[in-house]
């Protein structure tokens, strides 16, 4: 269960939820939170000693050089990241990220100890285009080609664009239906595809929760909104269980 702050918090909301994120577990789910580059250092702190992990939005595909503004994967290794999410849907769209550079981001996460949470998915336009299994395929087949076979180290994220923040969510089967394309294309690389967790994120809540965690191939969830809330992002962690 990985918590995705996005462009959100400050140093005194952070606090707050970390402490009732901590007082609310432990779960049975493996848990952690992606965070805004600067708080990173505050919450390495809050979470040492805990079961809950942090991570990044996202690394430099680069090792070091004239990148400015770009966070390089072994600075994140610096302060105990065990997670880094790349090639979020956001990012892609906003930032014009392609799929070789998303599997250049996982590649040089991967060479730093942490683990990349690679996000596929579709827009709207081509679900309805009926273009899903071919755009996450695509998506998918970039990162594979890339890492080789340490794809098995690898989270993979659906997130089905047209269900973040939309407060639409596809339907358990909908989701099973990607997801168990994506563990295919997994095994077709790798024996050791049934290790890979792979994770729904789109508007999970509470009441859904595990409806879509109870499908054979959601192994858990990536979540942006409800990880805000500490009350509902424990409750979803609980429904993984």
């Amino acid at each position: 269960m990985i918590g995705n702050w996005k462009l959100h918090g400050n140093r005194v909301e952070n606090a707050e939820r970390l402490a009732a994120l901590k007082e609310a577990g432990p779960w049975q789910a493996e848990v952690a939170v992606c965070v805004p580059f600067p708080y990173i250092p505050e919450v390495a702190l809050a979470l040492q000693g805990s079961r809950i992990a942090w991570g990044a939005q996202d690394c430099s595909a680069h090792e070091s050089g004239a990148y400015t503004g770009e966070v390089a994967a072994p600075m994140l290794a610096e302060f105990g990241c065990r997670y880094v999410i790349v090639g979020h849907s956001e990012r892609r769209a906003l930032h014009g990220e392609t799929d070789q550079q998303v599997a250049d981001k996982a590649k040089r996460a991967l060479a730093h100890h942490l683990t990349p949470i690679v996000c596929v998915g579709e827009t709207l336009a081509e679900r309805d285009a009926g273009q899903t299994d071919e755009v996450v395929k695509r998506q998918l087949s970039a990162v594979i080609h890339t890492l080789g076979h340490c794809i098995s180290q690898v989270v993979v994220a659906y997130e089905p664009v047209w269900a973040i923040g939309t407060g639409r969510t596809a339907t358990p089967e909908q989701a099973q239906a990607v997801h168990a394309r994506l563990r295919r294309q997994l095994q077709a690389a790798t024996e050791k595809a049934d290790l890979i967790s792979l994770l729904y994120g789109g508007s999970v809540k509470p009441d859904n929760a595990a409806a879509l965690f109870a499908q054979p191939d959601i192994d858990g969830g990536l979540i942006g909104g409800a990880s805000l809330k500490a009350a509902e992002f424990a409750a979803i962690c609980r429904a993984a269980a």
